[in-house]
């Protein structure tokens, strides 16, 4: 009996139960996790419309207001994941439904694994470029040998997170914000005349709704992670702190890549600097980061639905994603940044019905219906309004209606019982 336990895998993902006391990490792990996390290339993307639309000072504007927003979501995610100890589809489980989280867990693996490709392309499109010339055998190479190494450590876990997130974090953070000073000090003017040369209006509030929008639908997933914090006061501060320096500085690479060198990122800079292989290693660490992290997200959704193995997902999700990275990066990331409004209605609807029965969900004791419908319209017509409406913030336009709609579901529900 007692070999019989001994040989009992164990799940150290807890893909289907909450994360055990004997289980959570302490601060350092869990920040460098969530560091690894934000840093999404992506949003670098942003920084350069940032600059294009801003002086200085709106663009520091925009990325406070925008950060606020941002942080005030995904720590509020952050918390529940922390306390509860639950991942975002055993959220989904408690708040849409036993079989109604199937749309929730649907939607983030679906995002995860096209920004999973997405991030491939985006490797290895500019190294292929710069080492071999314009040769898609040598990108489709490229993309092969990142996919099969960022899949591999997705499938190993949360431990392997950790340990690409402590080698790449430091990295990224210091030799990508030494080439932007550097980037700045060979500039031809000051940095506040550079930033004045911005050829649009884009003004701080569109400016913070750009911020908002680079990654809330990547925070949607944060309790994936921040389940293995001690409690939910650590998972709060470790998301918000992360999601301030994390996307701040994407912002900022992305920004000083567009005014200096008229790039996309900071790959473009340090190729100015002639830093062509650090710049290599940067690039290829800061993807490795987030995709990792996408993976993981996409298994654990995948896994809900399916009721398989989370690391038999992990691996046909990276090889799909890894199949589907050209294309994905030339035809779909409109698409992407439309579904990109799909999932915050689905986190405001997590944390409302978190702090609605916190006690049920500490204890163990919330009820579980098959579907809950005044959930499943939120995220419906949340997606809706986030994605038709043209003025204010799409996130928060969508997680406005989410939540009234779920609030009245909610009602209406007790009130018939």
């Amino acid at each position: 009996m007692s070999n019989q336990a001994n040989n009992t895998k164990v799940d150290i993902d807890y893909t289907h139960q909450q994360v055990p006391a004997g289980a959570r990490r302490g601060f350092w792990s869990m920040f460098m996790i969530m560091m690894g996390f934000t840093f999404f290339s992506a949003s670098m993307w942003v920084g350069q419309k940032l600059a294009e639309g801003l002086d200085l000072y709106g663009f520091i504007g925009a990325l406070i207001l925008g950060g606020v927003i941002l942080g005030a979501y995904t720590g509020a995610l952050g918390f529940v994941g922390g306390e509860s100890g639950l991942s975002l589809d055993n959220l989904a489980i408690r708040s849409f439904g036993r079989y109604g989280s199937y749309l929730p867990s649907a939607m983030i693996s679906f995002t995860q694994i096209g920004w999973f490709g997405v991030g491939l392309a985006m490797f290895a499109i500019p190294v292929a470029s710069q080492l071999l010339g314009d040769n898609k055998t040598y990108e489709y190479l490229l993309v092969a040998i990142a996919g099969i190494c960022m899949t591999a450590s997705a499938y190993k876990g949360i431990k392997s997170l950790t340990i690409i997130s402590f080698i790449a974090v430091p990295c990224v953070a210091i030799l990508g914000t030494v080439a932007m000073i550097m980037a700045i000090q060979k500039g031809d003017a000051t940095i506040v005349d550079q930033f004045a040369r911005s050829t649009s209006d884009l003004g701080i509030i569109g400016g913070a709704g750009l911020v908002v929008g680079s990654f809330v639908s990547g925070g949607s997933a944060t309790p994936n992670f921040t389940r293995f914090a001690r409690s939910g006061k650590m998972g709060c501060i470790i998301t918000v702190i992360a999601f301030f320096i994390g996307n701040s500085l994407m912002f900022c690479f992305g920004a000083v890549s567009s005014i200096c060198v008229g790039g996309n990122d900071i790959f473009d800079v340090m190729l100015n600097l002639n830093l062509f292989y650090i710049a290599i290693l940067v690039l290829g660490l800061n993807i490795w980061t987030t995709n990792d992290n996408a993976l993981y997200s996409a298994g654990l959704g995948l896994a809900n639905i399916t009721k398989l193995s989370k690391k038999t997902l992990v691996l046909a999700t990276g090889l799909l994603g890894t199949l589907a990275a050209e294309w994905l990066y030339w035809n779909f990331c409109g698409f992407l940044n439309i579904l990109n409004c799909t999932l915050p209605p689905v986190g405001i609807i997590i944390v409302i019905s978190y702090f609605m029965h916190r006690k049920a969900y500490i204890n163990g004791t919330v009820a579980i219906n098959n579907v809950e419908w005044g959930a499943v319209a939120g995220v419906a017509a949340g997606a809706v309004v986030a994605n038709l409406v043209p003025w204010g913030i799409a996130s928060i336009n969508g997680m406005v209606v989410a939540s009234i709609c779920y609030l009245a579901g909610n009602a209406l529900q007790h009130r018939n019982n």
